[in-house]
């Protein structure tokens, strides 16, 4: 990272972290439209639940290996066998629920992508294929969800994807560019 990306004022959630900088500036809030990229976003946050997104950037490598390079055709194949060989994996957030649950959210993904030709076309149907921009002056006015994370919760848990809450998706929806919350002293925030 060169001299200038330290100087510059981020998000007031982005910490000294060079991982954290990292992410934020190159992949927050910047629209993905390509499935592979949409489902490794499915995968880190259902394994950030209840955790600081901190612990999932330095794992990242680590899931990306566990989990066939965030490949969703391989990952709906898993077995038992597979959950009790992740379970052991240091590497990894060790939670059988979340394992469980990236291997049938997997196979939840695939069905969608079948029927809507891809699973970004459908994602990104909840704001009508646009970004939506937030205005947050400070930490305290970033919401935890919004009406579109609430509908894109309440269809996705009828699809049968677990960790699937309306706080989960409005995390996903940020992480993938479909809800741009930079705040306003942030040098992201009118890109």
């Amino acid at each position: 990272m060169n001299k200038k990306m330290y100087n510059k004022n981020r998000c007031l959630w982005v910490d000294d972290d060079e991982r954290m900088k990292i992410y934020h500036d190159t992949v927050w809030g910047i629209p993905k439209k390509k499935d592979m990229d949409i489902f490794e976003a499915i995968v880190l946050d259902t394994q950030q639940a209840g955790l600081s997104w901190k612990c999932i950037l330095h794992k990242r490598n680590n899931f990306a290996r566990a989990f066939c390079n965030f490949d969703p055709k391989k990952i709906a194949k898993m077995t038992k066998k597979d959950v009790a060989r992740l379970m052991k994996d240091s590497g990894i957030i060790r939670n059988r629920l979340k394992i469980e649950a990236t291997i049938e959210n997997a196979k939840r993904f695939l069905e969608i992508q079948k029927g809507f030709k891809t699973f970004s076309k459908y994602i990104w149907s909840f704001t009508g294929g646009k970004s939506i921009v937030g205005h947050p002056k400070n930490l305290k006015n970033y919401r935890s969800h919004s009406t579109e994370s609430i509908l894109m919760s309440n269809d996705l848990k009828k699809r049968g994807f677990k960790f699937a809450g309306p706080t989960i998706c409005y995390a996903f929806m940020q992480g993938i560019g479909m809800v741009k919350d930079h705040t306003v002293n942030c040098w992201k925030y009118k890109k």
